[in-house]
C-alpha cells in the first residue's frame, strides 16, 4: 500500500493556521486569510476548476501540480471557516467502508 503522507496534510495545515497573524504583504496565506471566508472559497473554486481541466488533458504533472493547489486552498478555507482538518478526517474515517450511495442515502433530507 502506498504511504501518502497525511502528516504532510497535518503539517500544512497547523502552518496555515500559524500564518494567520502575519502580516498579509509578508505571507500569501495571510493575505487570503485577512480577505475572508469569500475569497477564499473563490480560490478554492478557481483551484478545483483548474484540477478538472488538467485531468480533462490529461496533463500527469499538471494534475499532481494543481491538485497541490487544490488541497492547500482547501486547508485555508478550513481555517478561514474554523473547521479544523481533524474534524474532516474524522469524518472521511466514519464514511469508510461504507458504500457512496449509502452514505449519502442515510444523510439527513432538508
Amino acid at each position: 500500500m502506498t504511504d501518502y503522507r497525511l502528516d504532510v496534510l497535518a503539517n500544512l495545515a497547523n502552518e496555515i493556521a500559524n500564518r494567520r497573524g502575519a502580516p498579509p504583504d509578508q505571507s500569501y496565506t495571510a493575505k487570503l486569510l485577512s480577505q475572508g471566508v469569500s475569497r477564499c472559497a473563490k480560490k478554492l473554486g478557481e483551484e478545483a476548476v483548474e484540477t478538472a481541466l488538467a485531468a480533462v488533458e490529461g496533463d500527469r504533472k499538471f494534475i499532481v501540480s494543481e491538485s497541490a493547489d487544490l488541497l492547500y486552498h482547501l486547508l485555508v478555507l478550513l481555517e478561514a471557516t474554523g473547521v479544523n482538518l481533524a474534524e474532516v478526517m474524522a469524518e472521511l474515517s466514519r464514511r469508510q467502508g461504507v458504500s457512496g450511495i449509502a452514505e449519502k442515502a442515510s444523510r439527513p433530507k432538508d
